[in-house]
């Protein structure tokens, strides 16, 4: 499947499961991972610094209540990251290894692999196990890629334009299997200048393209 390919990286992160205060900690616990969907046909699977797009549900394992529903979350749109590189828990980027676009998966994560003894704003408690049910819609390249820049670069001078990621976007949305209308290939072009152009010229430079810091992309 091919869904806004290499473009994803302009995209939201997941917001509510970032890295950004867990606990390192040891641990002999293990991330549980069961298989719900697997597609016959699987030519590319996931691996570190991949940029995946997914929709996901988290519950506690403790009563199931559900904390999060990213289908309920900007206007429904799968959640855009980078695997491996600490953008989600621990146990999220341990658990969407080597899954295929198309792949359901049901996890269940431990507290060492998830907030731990602090837990999370007040949503997720301490020392808390969490279920999420995933199902994956892309795995493309991480966001580093100069070779991407320039294919959207059709014009050579450097930046991207308006014209040139809205083609871009309608060629990529051909290709996907679920292909999408004008309105939301609008929408998708109006968020990423809106999250990405940040000295806002109407252009996307090589350095607001590059927008992660990650050695490891």
């Amino acid at each position: 499947m091919h869904f806004l390919s290499t473009l994803a990286f302009f995209f939201y992160l997941w917001g509510l499961c970032t890295a950004q205060g867990q606990k390192k900690e040891e641990s002999t616990e293990e991330v549980k991972i069961e298989v719900l969907h697997r597609p016959e046909n699987c030519s590319k699977t996931s691996k570190k610094g991949d940029l995946l797009n997914a929709h996901y549900d988290g519950y506690l394992a403790k009563d199931g209540s559900k904390f999060y529903c990213s289908r309920t979350q900007n206007e429904g749109h799968p959640k855009w990251f980078v695997l491996g590189v600490g953008q989600v828990i621990k146990g999220l980027d341990i658990a969407m290894m080597d899954m295929c676009p198309g792949e359901k998966r049901k996890v269940i994560i431990p507290p060492s692999f998830a907030y731990g003894k602090e837990g999370y704003e007040g949503k997720i408690p301490p020392d808390a196990t969490l279920i999420f049910e995933i199902e994956l819609y892309a795995v493309t390249k991480g966001p580093r890629s100069i070779e991407t820049f320039k294919q959207i670069d059709t014009d050579n001078d450097r930046q991207l334009s308006k014209t040139e990621i809205d083609h871009y976007l309608k060629k990529e949305f051909e290709k996907d299997e679920k292909p999408r209308d004008k309105t939301y290939q609008n929408a998708v072009l109006e968020d990423i200048f809106k999250r990405n152009d940040h000295d806002k010229d109407g252009f996307i430079s090589p350095k607001e393209y590059n927008v992660y810091h990650h050695d490891e992309l």
